[in-house]
Order: structure tokens, then C-alpha cells, then sequence
């Protein structure tokens, strides 16, 4: 713990706020949960955070896609209800993209705009549980996204999960084995590049993934939330290698989500967007029909459950992201250029906190140094990730415990860069001098 009272943020303050919160360990803390707590620090102090605990995009939205949205808007997008399916622009620009930057071929029919990638989620985990009267459980290649599992907890469905950073290259073919074999597993989720680590699968690694779903007839959900932004490589030129790694390649068993949130810079609409494979689309399943009015998957997922959940994705929103996927396709705006923002602020950043007595917790792909992107993890000798969420909150940064996302590495948090701004390098600096010397 720290040595001094003199920290950056008023100690006190920080005492009474996290009393005040009702939050029983701050190190814990949900996410938005961690968000109001230090938005009530600041107000209280006037001190403003490192806010490096809530992956927001940081950047502005593409203008070609506010430009559409507002043409949609004055030609009376919000006088009438979104198409369930998604306008036409929007899933024919999609299996193009599909196409030009995963090198797959999805047709339209398989693509559904959704409420942001998380209802994409929620919307496979309740589908694919009632394709199976034998099967009942999700498999997590952790760590993941907190809101995945509290969407598992909210619909009271099983989850399973190991940290897949413990089992890369092809230790990864037997640990998934050991679940498959068992029989109980209808699905997979993971995201690719990894939020909280940042590990990005291997070529190897999907390959054996996609294998073993096909050898045990289970369902990838593949979340490409973070599309491209593996920075080491560039896929930012349509229809030429290299493109984003993906398990589609290896298997039909599967359904990706796309956010536009992220790549875009475009999350205050929520719009995400949901492919599945030709194969499931159309594919009958006897089970489906105990529970919907169809035994085929595409239909069930998107009468039977998109339908009720939302009854369709922002209509004017669908126009703008449709508008942004014509000019990726057609090279007039390319997905590399603003984001790879966020891969320069990581590696400054990332040297930072090493500088000053920190470690990088998931710091390899194989054999092979993590890429600089959105998010990375850290620790500090002698610290818990529970007490280092706390104790950094009085030197006025915000992270989260890498605990809450199923990580084996409780010792650590992730960092997220999109709101460090490169301005506040020099605060972010002094701050973290200030804590090694109390440390």
C-alpha cells in the first residue's frame, strides 16, 4: 500500500466516494460501475483521471457515415420502423466487405444489422441453446469481455471457460479436445484480437479451432469487435492479402460479430452487424422447432429472437454504416488510417508503465510480442489486481481488474488507451513516478 498520503488525488476524497458508491471492493467493480465512481472523483476534485477503464472509442466518427445518417434522417428514417433483416445497402456492402477484407463469402441473406455486437451475442446464445436437446453450455476462450458472461448469468444459461493464454500453438487442439469429447458443448465465443489481452490467434490456431468444431458439430461465435487492428499487419487494401484472421477459413460453423463501434469509431448509434455462414443460415435444424415457429437457424435467429429482442437495428444508423462499408470497399476510406491511432498511443503508453516498475501480463503471441492496440494488461510487483485498482485510483488512473474478465492472471489489469490522450503523457508520466517512489 502507499507509503504517503500526499498521492495525486485527495486520499479522503477517494475514501468517501468509494464508501459513498456502495461497492464493497472497488477492485472488482463492473465496469460502468468503476466509470461513475471516478466521474464522481473528478467532480469532487477537479482532478482529471487517466481514464484507461472503459474501452470507448476515443476518436471522431467518419463524416461520409454522419453525412449519410442525416440524409436517411431528412428523407424520414425515424418516421418508420427499421427492416428486421436490414436495409439492402447495408447487407450487400457487408458480404462485399466480408469478401474484400476476410476473403470469405457470406451472402446477404446470412446478414442481420444488430443493436451492437452485444445483442449479436445474446442473440447466438439463446439460439444455439435450443438447437441441441443433449447440449447446454458455452465454452469462453478467456480472458473475454465482462458483459459476455453477465449476458450468460442474465438468461441463466451454463458457461465454461479456461485461459487460452495458457494453452497456445497446439497445446490448444487437446484443452479443447477435453471439452469437446465430454459432449456438452454447443458453442464457443472468443474475440479476436482478445479484449481485455490483446493476443491475436494464430493461423495455426484457428485452424485447429475450426477442426474441432467441425469434428463435434459445434458453433463459433467469432467477435471481431477490434477488426484490423492487429497492427502488425496491414489489411487495409480491399480484396488483396492480407486479411483478418478469422476461423471461417477452417469451418462453416460459425457466426462472426462485426461492431462498427470500434473500427468505425462509431458507437453512439449501436449498431453492430451479424454474419453467419451460408451453411447455418439455411440450415435445418428438428430442435428448432420446439422452440420457434421454423426448424431452419436463420430464420429462428432472426424472427424468433432478434425479432423480440429489439424488433430491428437504428434505421438511419444502417445508412451510415452502409454508406462508410461502400467507401472501404471501393478504397475511399480506408479502416487502417485513423485507428492505427490507438496501436501508437499503446506502444507509448506501454513503455510508460514499464519504465516505472510495471509488467506487461500478456505480452506474447506464441512466440511472437503482443501487438500495440486498444488494450493491454499490466501488474505491479507485490499487488493484486484488486488492490492495484484501487491503489492506482489515488494516483489518478482507472483501469480494471483483469479478475472480472476470467483471467487466470489475478494479479493484473487492463488498460485501455482510447480516452489517453497524448496530451496527458506528461501527467500520466509524473503520476506514475509518484507511485513507484511510494512503492
Amino acid at each position: 500500500m502507499s507509503t504517503k498520503k500526499n498521492t495525486p488525488i485527495n486520499k479522503d476524497i477517494v475514501d468517501n466516494k468509494i464508501k459513498e458508491s456502495g461497492i464493497k471492493e472497488v477492485g472488482t467493480a463492473a465496469i460502468r460501475e468503476l466509470v461513475t465512481l471516478v466521474n464522481k472523483i473528478e467532480a469532487e476534485t477537479g482532478e482529471k483521471y487517466i481514464r484507461m477503464e472503459m474501452g470507448v472509442p476515443g476518436l471522431k466518427s467518419p463524416q461520409i457515415g454522419i453525412d449519410a445518417e442525416i440524409n436517411a434522417i431528412n428523407n424520414g428514417a425515424t418516421s418508420a420502423y427499421p427492416l428486421l433483416e436490414g436495409i439492402p445497402e447495408i447487407k450487400q456492402e457487408s458480404s462485399k466487405f466480408a469478401k474484400n477484407f476476410l476473403d470469405i463469402d457470406i451472402k446477404p441473406e446470412g446478414i442481420y444489422p444488430t443493436t451492437g455486437s452485444l445483442q449479436g451475442s445474446l442473440a447466438c446464445f439463446i439460439t444455439i441453446d435450443r438447437m441441441f436437446a443433449d447440449r447446454d453450455t458455452t465454452l469462453f476462450l478467456d480472458p473475454g469481455f465482462p458483459l459476455h458472461k453477465q449476458q450468460i448469468t442474465m438468461i441463466r444459461q451454463k458457461v465454461e471457460s479456461f485461459d487460452v493464454y495458457d494453452y497456445r500453438g497446439d497445446k490448444l487442439r487437446e484443452k479443447l479436445e477435453s471439452y469437446f469429447k465430454k459432449g456438452h458443448i454447443h458453442s464457443v465465443l472468443y474475440s479476436n484480437p482478445n479484449n481485455p489481452s490483446w493476443i491475436c490467434f494464430t493461423e495455426n490456431e484457428l485452424q485447429i479451432i475450426g477442426e474441432l468444431a467441425n469434428k463435434y458439430n459445434v458453433i463459433i461465435i467469432e467477435d471481431l469487435a477490434y477488426f484490423s487492428m492487429d497492427f502488425r499487419n496491414d489489411i487495409s487494401i480491399p480484396g488483396e492479402a492480407p486479411y483478418q484472421a478469422t476461423v471461417a477459413k477452417y469451418t462453416d460453423n460459425y457466426v462472426i460479430l462485426f461492431s462498427a463501434s470500434k473500427l468505425f469509431s462509431y458507437p453512439g448509434p449501436r449498431l453492430g452487424i451479424m454474419m453467419i455462414s451460408n451453411k447455418l443460415q439455411t440450415l435445418q435444424v428438428p430442435e428448432l422447432k420446439n422452440h420457434f415457429n421454423s426448424d431452419v437457424f436463420g430464420y429462428c435467429m432472426l424472427f424468433g429472437v432478434l425479432y423480440p429482442l429489439s424488433a430491428g437495428a437504428s434505421n438511419s444508423a444502417q445508412y451510415g454504416i452502409a454508406a462508410i462499408l461502400e467507401a472501404v470497399n471501393n478504397g475511399k476510406y480506408s479502416i487502417r488510417e485513423d485507428v492505427i491511432e490507438y496501436g501508437e498511443r499503446a506502444k507509448i503508453v506501454k513503455k510508460l508503465f514499464t519504465n516505472y516498475g510495471f509488467n506487461i501480463v500478456y505480452d506474447k503471441d506464441e512466440d511472437k510480442p503482443i501487438a500495440d492496440g486498444f488494450y493491454f494488461t499490466i501488474s505491479y510487483p507485490g499487488f493484486e489486481g484488486v488492490d492495484l485498482v484501487k491503489e492506482l485510483l489515488y494516483y489518478g488512473i482507472s483501469a480494471i481488474s483483469l479478475l472480472t474478465t476470467r483471467s487466470t492472471r489475478t494479479e493484473g489489469l487492463r488498460a485501455c488507451v482510447s480516452f489517453t490522450l497524448r496530451k496527458q503523457f506528461p501527467v500520466l508520466e509524473e503520476r506514475l513516478k509518484l507511485f513507484k517512489a511510494d512503492h
